[in-house]
């Protein structure tokens, strides 16, 4: 029933407008505060023993998902946004100050995110000089970063990308391809710098 109704919205260009304001104030990109009271919070999953701090803007939509795993933690000052595609958090992963997550998201478990880290799955095109980039429509992929990934302080992650898994991003760096799993990343680009050696149990420079 539910689906027919929004399916029935998307159809008309006139309810949709008047949906999509209802749920979201005009020039804004997040929520009214009735629908992050009382709608988000039967829509969206959080796992037993996890916390989202305070001073954390959660600009979640209920039309797209947003899941936060067990014991895992969103600090202070961070912004999560699913706008544009679903957030998935996984299990014991630590989301540290001042991040800024825009979706469409994956973050596997056992995650350690630094501080002032920007992972966006969303880009604004710019090809119509006509037009500014604000004006234009936006593409979003999907980043998918693995279980036991450690993410260092002032890193960005562009869209599209996957880090693999118990990989080591170093700080400051700029990821803009896929990243090999058991590997380190440094710089802008990032560029792996270590692998492990699972035979002789070493992470040797390349």
């Amino acid at each position: 029933m539910s689906q027919s109704i929004s399916s029935w919205i998307k159809a008309k260009p006139s309810f949709k407008k008047l949906a999509h304001w209802m749920l979201i104030p005009t020039n804004e990109h997040r929520p009214r505060l009735w629908v992050k009271w009382f709608v988000n919070p039967f829509i969206h999953k959080r796992g037993r023993g996890s916390i989202i701090r305070n001073r954390t803007r959660i600009d979640v939509v209920p039309f797209n998902d947003f899941h936060l795993g067990h014991h895992a933690t969103i600090e202070d000052f961070c912004t999560i946004n699913n706008g544009v595609g679903d957030i998935h958090i996984g299990n014991n992963t630590i989301i540290g100050v001042s991040n800024v997550l825009i979706g469409p998201l994956t973050i596997g478990d056992n995650v350690m995110v630094a501080q002032n880290v920007i992972i966006s799955g969303l880009n604004h095109n710019f090809e119509d000089v006509s037009l500014p980039p604000l004006l234009q429509h936006f593409n979003a992929k999907n980043i998918v970063i693995c279980d036991d990934v450690w993410i260092g302080a002032n890193v960005v992650i562009t869209a599209g990308v996957t880090i693999g898994k118990h990989s080591i991003i170093g700080a400051g760096s700029v990821v803009t391809k896929d990243v090999l799993p058991f590997c380190v990343y440094v710089g802008n680009p990032a560029k792996m710098v270590k692998k492990y050696n699972f035979e002789i149990k070493v992470w040797e420079s390349v």
